[in-house]
């Protein structure tokens, strides 16, 4: 496992990717490698997945996931770097409020101040309950907030980091998010 994560192909195993798609992570990489994937020259993500999508008819999240897989496999792409070469991270908490009080905790200054101290952030958008995008850092990156609410009073939150510098800055900041989260609970939870 790298500083920032597990690879896809560490998360989803050789026998459910057979059992979904008929054909195991080396199976499907034999298949890219002869179509071509790496190059020269080196395919891009959105080409790979169509191409599995279209020529062997695999679903669009199976077709996403082998060509990360592959990708990270091959050397195109590291844990944490998205396909467009930027990095980014994300951290998750299932909280016991309603979604619209977790919006309240990212929005107001004053409750935000008491889970998350410190935090250089510029909201752009939000719609309570449900999402919101902040700048973060004087814009230097940014943060997107999605809500499912899973109760009248239970509410996963999912953040995602956007636009880090490195993989070092992806670790830091999913270490970071794990233990805000952790704080975002405690204190609505209370």
């Amino acid at each position: 496992m790298s500083a920032t994560g597990k690879k896809i192909t560490e998360k989803l195993s050789a026998a459910a990717l057979a059992e979904s798609t008929g054909k195991d992570w080396l199976g499907w990489f034999a298949v890219l490698d002869r179509w071509g994937a790496a190059g020269p020259p080196v395919r891009s993500h959105t080409e790979i997945a169509r191409h599995l999508r279209e020529e062997h008819g695999v679903n669009g999240w199976h077709a996403q996931s082998i060509t990360v897989g592959y990708e990270q496999e091959r050397g195109l792409r590291e844990v944490g770097q998205s396909s467009t070469g930027t990095w980014e991270t994300s951290g998750s908490k299932t909280v016991d409020v309603p979604a619209e009080r977790i919006t309240e905790a990212f929005v107001d200054p004053s409750v935000r101040r008491r889970w998350l101290p410190d935090a250089d952030l510029t909201i752009r958008t939000h719609r309570p309950g449900k999402s919101l995008t902040a700048d973060w850092d004087d814009g230097s990156s940014r943060i997107s907030v999605y809500l499912t609410v899973k109760g009248p009073a239970k509410t996963l939150v999912g953040v995602g980091h956007h636009k880090l510098d490195d993989a070092d800055a992806v670790a830091a900041y999913k270490e970071f998010w794990r233990e805000r989260l952790a704080a975002l609970k405690a204190l609505l939870e209370a």
